[in-house]
């Protein structure tokens, strides 16, 4: 080539002279080719390379069926290849054949003649092509540690066997204990059953409550202030790694792409990581098609069951070099100082702490009544429960995005579980087990309200099951659970975690004991049961929903969303939907627990760019 792809880009004035400066010293501190860190830190788009060397005579060459030998891929690693987004293949009448992103990119060339003492014969094609085949060819041993590795190491906290034996064993004799009872005195063992259910649906609602009040009463106390932010200079902030896992999220690409560009955070010291598995070509497709720089890098995830986000999130720690590290997801909008704060306020906590979690919220709360319902619903949960939590000492479950992790402590770990399907839920009981802190950080990303009700039974019905998951995994010895995480922490664990899909359960049962009673008189239930026990039972659904609907009352003032309060009161009717959620939830935990349930996202007509209140 008699040309170099840098000095191309400089000609057809995609780059300028010093973006070529700096791009140079930037890859050589990071060991990176210089058209890696062109493409992924935001200095030229993909179509501006391309058109680059279109110019100059070249063209992209369609890789994906190449032949490749395995005596020659075993001389190169995955990092390596993937830093030069080249990728030699095989030997062919004395040559080796070779794809290459950057045909002048000296090092790799070097590298190949002193590796396999040939000379090269050079396939031309674009990034994402040879990163798609570098990672199918030579990601195997990453992507079977990033599913096996929390096994490996910590059988017991793996959610890979549902249901242990002596699991299986109590709750066969829970069932035939109540069966045999039944049989012997009908009457009595469904009066029983029903007192101590609606008992315990009216606590676990107090719980929340208490939980609520307590997250009221105390502010923040983790709050980064406006002061802080200004006295942080960008030359030392660290390297912030941000992982992206999407798929099948096409339409969603170039909105995440720019929300992202908004983060006030010096473009050098991110690390951003899109995380597309090796069977989306729709995503891959859409990402060639930005006509914009970007600042992100993509990583695909070679196929392997389970196919999970935390498998994904896993494989993509394997390229991380960040000292922190966060999730988006594909529809987030984070407030632009969230890393800044996040930095802040870890510099000021103690070495403990291995998480801080920014607080969810929508958009586009105010499109339907499912939305409302839904932001009510975050609102409560982020602003007051996980803050009550936190004063107290208990377990936190994290949420499914904008956790932002120390590295190394999260290594330490394991990582997420791959067979878990609310993976950060689980993260967050395991980090408690070990010591570990998590701190709630005043800023907010805003995401995507789910506006279609089968698509929220579908994601609530992962969530539900992920924590019945969670629940099973966490309670396999609940003597050692309380030596982790003491007393307060394990009633916690069992009224937060455990009691959240059981009153989901629970709600339907007791709501048609109340309908056969009152509305509709039928006389079997009052055979059944005497009117003292239909009286207790009546009592709890009706106090439950009314504490409730107060919850959700609470839930607005913080964020001054005034205009749901009057939704509060449709909280037994939204709760029904949770029951439906919960039962194919618990179907699916026992003949598909490791599926993960798709939420299609972009469904909203709101626009993002504009409907956020901050």
């Amino acid at each position: 080539m008699t040309i170099s792809v840098p000095e191309l880009l400089v000609r057809d004035g995609f780059l300028t002279k010093t973006d070529r400066k700096n791009i140079e010293a930037f890859a050589a501190k990071t060991e990176k080719s210089f058209l890696k860190i062109a493409i992924s830190y935001g200095y030229v788009s993909r179509k501006n390379y391309g058109r680059s060397l279109n110019n100059a005579g070249y063209e992209f060459q369609y890789i994906r069926e190449q032949a490749c030998d395995e005596a020659v891929l075993k001389h190169i690693d995955l990092p390596f290849a993937d830093a030069h987004l080249a990728l030699p293949l095989r030997v062919e009448n004395g040559k080796l054949i070779t794809v290459m992103a950057d045909p002048s990119d000296q090092l790799f060339l070097d590298f190949i003649k002193l590796t396999y003492d040939l000379e090269p014969e050079i396939i031309i094609a674009d990034d994402l092509e040879i990163t798609w085949l570098t990672h199918k060819l030579l990601g195997e041993d990453y992507v079977k540690s990033a599913t096996f590795e929390l096994l490996n190491r910590d059988p017991h906290s793996s959610a890979l066997v549902t249901f242990t034996s002596p699991q299986m064993i109590f709750f066969f004799l829970l069932i035939g204990g109540f069966a045999a009872w039944s049989v012997l005195n009908f009457r009595q063992a469904m009066i029983t059953v029903n007192i101590v259910l609606s008992l315990f649906f009216l606590l676990a609602i107090i719980f929340k409550l208490f939980l609520s009040l307590v997250g009221s009463r105390f502010e923040l106390y983790q709050a980064v202030t406006k002061e802080e932010l200004k006295h942080t200079h960008d030359d030392g902030l660290p390297v912030y790694t941000i992982l992206l896992p999407v798929y099948k999220e096409d339409k969603l690409i170039k909105k995440l792409i720019w929300n992202l560009q908004s983060i006030d955070y010096p473009r050098e010291k991110l690390d951003v990581k899109l995380l597309i598995e090796e069977d989306d070509e729709k995503t891959l497709n859409a990402v060639r098609g930005l006509d914009f720089p970007s600042v992100f890098e993509v990583i695909i995830v070679p196929y392997h069951m389970p196919k999970t986000k935390p498998k994904a999130c896993n494989y993509g720690l394997h390229f991380a070099r960040g000292k922190y590290l966060t999730i988006y997801d594909a529809e987030d909008i984070p407030d632009t100082d969230q890393l800044k704060k996040v930095v802040t306020l870890f510099n000021k906590l103690p070495e403990q702490y291995i998480c801080v979690q920014s607080a969810l919220n929508y958009f586009n709360r105010n499109e339907n009544f499912l939305t409302r319902m839904f932001t009510l619903e975050y609102s409560y949960w982020f602003d007051y429960m996980l803050p009550g939590l936190d004063t107290l000492d208990i377990p936190i479950p994290l949420g499914g995005t904008s956790n932002h992790f120390r590295m190394d402590a999260l290594l330490e770990l394991g990582a997420w579980d791959p067979f878990n399907v609310t993976e950060d839920a689980d993260l967050g009981v395991r980090a408690y087990a070990k010591g570990y802190k998590v701190a709630i950080v005043n800023s907010t990303t805003y995401e995507e309200a789910n506006n279609e009700p089968i698509n929220w039974i579908r994601q609530r019905s992962r969530w539900i099951k992920g924590y019945m998951q969670t629940y099973l995994v966490h309670m396999r010895n609940p003597l050692r659970l309380i030596k982790k995480i003491g007393l307060r922490g394990f009633l916690g664990f069992n009224f937060f975690v455990g009691a959240t899909p059981l009153t989901f359960l629970v709600y339907p049962i007791l709501l048609v004991i109340f309908l056969a009673y009152v509305i509709f008189d039928i006389s079997s239930i009052k055979l059944l049961f005497p009117d003292w026990v239909l009286f207790v039972c009546i009592f709890n659904l009706m106090v439950g929903n009314i504490l409730m609907i107060y919850v959700n009352m609470m839930a607005v003032f913080k964020r001054r969303f005034y205009e749901l309060i009057l939704f509060a009161i449709a909280n037994p009717i939204y709760w029904l939907l949770h029951s439906a959620a919960a039962y194919m939830g618990l179907y699916q935990l026992v003949v598909k627990p490791f599926y993960w349930e798709k939420t299609n996202h972009g469904l909203s007509k709101v626009n993002s760019a504009t409907n956020v209140i901050k």
